[in-house]
Formats: C-alpha cells, sequence, structure tokens
C-alpha cells in the first residue's frame, strides 16, 4: 500500500476557534481553548493518520495587528507555517467582515500558490442567510479549492474537511509514528493546560503576558502525573492575585 501525507495550516483571526477544530479532528485535546484572543502563541503540530494517508494538522496563533513582541512573534509563527503546508484551511467565522489582514493572507495565499479551504466556523450560532453571505463575501476575493461550513465545537461536518484535503494528499512516507497525535513533549502539554486553567479562572485580572513552566514532571504507576511548576506574570501586583 502506497502511503501519503499532507501538511495542513490552520490560519485565522483569534478566537475563531482554530484550536477547537483542532482537538476535533483528532478527538483529543492538545491545544488549549479559551475566550480570550491570542491563546495559541505558537505553532502548535497535530497528526492524524487514517488508513495509508497521515495529516499533518498546523494550529497557528491568530493574525492580527501585532502590538507587542509577543504579537509580532505570534505573526511570525502564523505567516512560518503557511509558507510550509500543502494546504492552507483559512477560519471565518460565520458573519465576519473582512479586514486588512484577512484581505492581506489572501493576498499571500496567491502569491504563494498554496490551495486553501474556506472553514465557516460557529455554524450552530448562525442562520443560513448569514452563512451563505459570509461565503460570497471570501469567495469573491480568492478562489477557495472548496468552502465547508462547520461547528468546531460540535463537531459538525468536520469530517468533509479530512474528505476535501485528502484530494491533496502527496506521495511519500508518514513523517511521524501511526499512533502519535502530537509532536509536543508531554511537560509542555501540561503546562499549556496549567495556563489555560489561568485563563479561565482568573478572566480579566490576568494578562497573557503571563507563562507557565513545568519544573517537576513524574507519572506514578496508577497514571497520575504530579507536577511543580512556575507561574510568570509580568508585574508583581498579579502575584497575589494569581495566589
Amino acid at each position: 500500500m502506497e502511503t501519503k501525507n499532507l501538511f495542513a495550516a490552520i490560519i485565522g483571526r483569534p478566537n475563531v476557534g482554530k484550536s477547537t477544530l483542532l482537538n476535533t479532528l483528532l478527538g483529543e485535546k492538545i491545544s488549549i481553548v479559551s475566550s480570550k484572543p491570542q491563546t495559541t502563541r505558537t505553532k502548535i503540530t497535530g497528526i492524524l493518520t487514517k488508513g495509508e494517508t497521515q495529516y499533518v494538522f498546523i494550529d497557528t496563533p491568530g493574525i492580527h495587528k501585532p502590538r507587542t513582541k509577543l504579537g509580532d512573534y505570534m505573526m511570525e509563527k502564523a505567516g512560518e507555517a503557511a509558507g510550509e503546508v500543502d494546504i492552507i484551511l483559512f477560519l471565518v467565522e460565520a458573519g465576519d467582515k473582512i479586514g486588512p489582514t484577512e484581505r492581506e493572507l489572501m493576498k499571500k495565499f496567491t502569491v504563494m500558490r498554496v490551495p486553501a479551504l474556506l472553514i465557516v466556523n460557529k455554524t450552530d450560532k448562525s442562520n443560513a442567510r448569514e452563512i451563505g453571505d459570509t461565503i460570497l463575501r471570501f469567495s469573491e476575493v480568492y478562489d477557495f479549492a472548496a468552502v465547508v461550513p462547520i461547528s468546531a465545537k460540535n463537531g459538525e461536518n468536520t469530517d468533509i474537511i479530512i474528505d476535501e484535503i485528502s484530494k491533496f494528499a502527496q506521495e511519500g512516507p508518514h513523517f511521524f509514528p501511526d499512533d502519535m497525535i502530537t509532536d509536543q513533549p508531554e511537560r509542555q502539554i501540561c503546562a499549556e493546560l496549567v495556563r489555560e486553567k489561568l485563563l479561565t479562572c482568573l478572566d480579566k485580572e490576568i494578562p497573557h503576558g503571563t507563562a507557565v513552566e513545568v519544573t517537576k514532571f513524574s507519572e506514578r504507576d496508577d497514571g497520575i502525573i504530579d507536577l511543580e511548576v512556575t507561574i510568570y506574570c509580568e508585574k508583581d501586583s498579579h502575584k497575589g492575585i494569581i495566589i
């Protein structure tokens, strides 16, 4: 049996559901999710092997106009991912308008000559007219290889994404073991899960400058993981809030 591979970048503005989509496609949580924009800071690779084809998904930081060094770094990572793949999953939300950043990005798709799918997310919160208008707006700017309306949260139509991108798979080896779902070390996933809880539980008090480092990681015989982490924050005044 000839093996195939495909690399796909998931790109879109902050908080559009990129990480939720990645987790849904894999059937397991490897990328943290929160209602805060720009939760994802760097590229996260998810791996799905189905039959002879291995799909490698890259979850990127949300595209936006950066205002900080962290923002510059995140945009750089998103741009790198777009230039390294066989296809782009351009994720938008039903009802979205086209801003300057999206328009510039679609121009880059043409320059890079990388095919792109338009994925219209959060259809469970929208009506048919709103979804149709969104598809029309974006399709007038760029000739997408396919358009797939989905609900990443509910898993609706996400199987169609696999069907569509499989057409672009290349003959070649699997670059990861077939049972592997991410290249992220367990320590890193655990650190990100702690950061996700900070974003969720502390709501508005804690800025995105918070970072988490795992200083001790051990697994018991029964599978329970013991962690010790260091939480970094930008201001001394934030320490008391976190504690």
